[in-house]
Formats: structure tokens, C-alpha cells, sequence
């Protein structure tokens, strides 16, 4: 497939086309091309924005994973609309191109967060679940509510709402794993809230899937069927570190030092790939303590 791809040089993006690069051809769109070729390689094509894209309908696919990281920072007015900006802009730029063109792509596959949900508790939820009305809410309803502007009998739509990945190369748990190798690693808040995550490899191979699933449309949660609270993946990441898992970080201290974002880390969801799994998709790291042992044994 000729694949347009934004958010190439993120953590998915990366894996992404480092596994499929000799299946397919890419064009990755990134405001800093030499950046981007220095990270990805010089074999793909590079755009510097979407406006340069003439024809989008030479594509047959279109992945779009483009966005601010959203728990770097504190959740400042300011910090929301670039959180929010990064991703709306990108996604109505694409929608635009394909809904003008003659031909347009066979597949569009969109970025959405199971932050769609909103605060969940230990309630399990799959794609059907009626989401809570917050910020996590608002930018990913809207989100998905853009990309589905694309979507026709010529386009199909996926959208992918995913949980935290997993990875050996940054992202997430690179910052969960820091107390633990320094030896002052736990449990954060309660300990009891919901950890709904992904190993980068499922996470990839999810993506190839619903990418050639001609059947497959719509949200799909890209998660791993086991969610876990977040004393259980504590307990795992200690083990698998080799390290202990004596200490507790109390909810007002998580307050005071991330903000508002920290309600991601203190309430979370339980979610489960229902549609992924119906749609025949079988994951090769479905436990946290084999996705753990896979990531820390390299």
C-alpha cells in the first residue's frame, strides 16, 4: 500500500513503519523533514504539511497519529488548546483533502484515546459504554467527530481509542519504570484504579490488521484484553525490574505536582478490545506480566 502517515516520528508511528517499511511505501508528513528523515531513514517521502499534499487520493491509505503528547505537561488553558489544536487541525486537514478528492483513500485510520470515557471506576468498558462528561471526553468526541466528516462508501473509517502503550523505547513507561530502578517505586492514589494498556507490538499488529480488515470500521479500543489496577501493574513492573514495591504516593501529592492531568493517573478505566477481538484479532502479548517480561528481557 501507498500509506500518507502524520505522527511518524512518535512512539507508534516509529514501530509502525520500522516493521512495515519493505511492505509498504510511506510519505510522512512532519513540519521538520530533516528531523524526520534523521529519526525514520531516508528511504520514505516526506512532506512538510498537509497543504502540500496536491492529490490525496494517490494514497490508499491514510494513518493519522498525529498530536501534542498529552501528560507531558500541566494542564493549563493554554496547554488544552495545543492538546487540542494538535490534533483537531491535523484531523480536519485530512478529512478536508479526502472528502474533496475524486478518488479518495480506500482507508483513513484516525487517532482517538480511551480517554473518550471518561472516569470509568472499576466498571468494565467496551466501545459501547456512554462516556463521562470531562476534558479527556471533549477532545477525543471531538476528535473522532472530525475524522468522521472523511468516512463514505469510498473511505472507510477506523478509529483507534488507545490505551497506554507499552514500550522498550520511551513513551509512558519509560517515566512509571524511573522510581522503581531508583529503588522508591509503588503504588500511586489508591492503587485500585484501572490500568487499560497495550504492548507496542499488539499495538502495531492491531493497527496492520484493521488497516487490511476491509470488514472493520468505526472505534475500536486498542487495548489489551487484560487491564489491570494500578497495584497489580505495580507489583508486575517491580518484578520484572527486579526492584521492590514498598512505597505509596498519595493522591494530593500527584495533585499538587501534575494537576488536573493527574486525573488520568489517579482514576483510570477498565477497559477491553471488545470490537478487536469479535473482528478476530489475537493478541501475542495479552497479560501484563508477559508484556513486562517481553519488554525487560532485552
Amino acid at each position: 500500500m501507498n500509506i500518507l502517515f502524520t505522527g511518524g516520528t512518535g512512539l507508534i508511528g516509529q514501530a509502525f513503519i520500522n516493521k512495515f517499511r519493505t511492505e509498504h511505501s510511506f510519505t510522512v508528513v512532519s513540519r521538520n523533514t530533516a528531523k524526520a528523515t534523521e529519526i525514520l531513514g531516508n528511504d520514505l517521502d516526506y512532506v512538510a504539511s498537509i497543504a502540500e499534499i496536491n492529490d490525496i487520493g494517490v494514497f490508499d491509505a491514510v494513518i493519522n497519529l498525529a498530536g501534542e503528547p498529552i501528560a507531558d505537561k500541566r494542564w493549563t488553558d493554554t496547554q488544552k488548546k495545543v492538546i487540542c489544536d494538535s490534533r483537531w487541525d491535523t484531523t480536519s486537514q485530512l478529512a478536508a483533502k479526502i472528502t474533496t478528492s475524486n478518488n479518495p483513500p480506500k482507508v483513513f485510520i484516525s487517532g482517538s484515546a480511551i480517554g473518550y470515557y471518561g472516569d470509568q471506576g472499576d466498571f468494565i468498558v467496551d466501545e459501547d459504554t456512554p462516556p463521562k462528561q470531562e476534558f479527556t471526553h471533549e477532545l477525543c468526541s471531538k476528535w473522532e467527530n472530525i475524522a468522521e466528516t472523511a468516512s463514505s462508501e469510498n473511505t472507510r473509517l477506523v478509529l483507534l481509542r488507545t490505551g497506554v502503550v507499552l514500550s522498550p523505547n520511551g513513551g509512558a513507561l519509560d517515566k512509571m519504570a524511573m522510581p522503581f530502578k531508583l529503588g522508591v517505586g509503588g503504588t500511586l492514589g489508591t492503587g485500585e484504579q484501572y490500568l487499560a494498556w497495550i504492548h507496542i507490538d499488539d499495538m502495531v499488529d492491531a493497527i496492520a490488521y484493521l488497516l487490511h480488515s476491509e470488514s472493520s470500521s468505526g472505534a475500536f479500543n486498542l487495548t489489551a484484553p487484560n487491564p489491570v489496577t494500578n497495584k497489580v501493574f505495580s507489583k508486575q513492573l517491580a518484578n520484572s525490574l527486579n526492584r521492590p514495591c514498598l512505597f505509596n504516593v498519595p493522591s494530593f501529592v500527584m495533585k499538587i505536582a501534575m494537576g488536573e492531568s493527574s486525573e488520568m493517573i489517579l482514576k483510570g478505566q477498565r477497559v477491553i478490545p471488545k470490537k478487536l477481538s469479535e473482528a478476530g484479532y489475537s493478541f501475542t502479548l495479552p497479560t501484563v506480566d508477559k508484556a513486562l517480561k517481553n519488554i525487560y528481557s532485552k
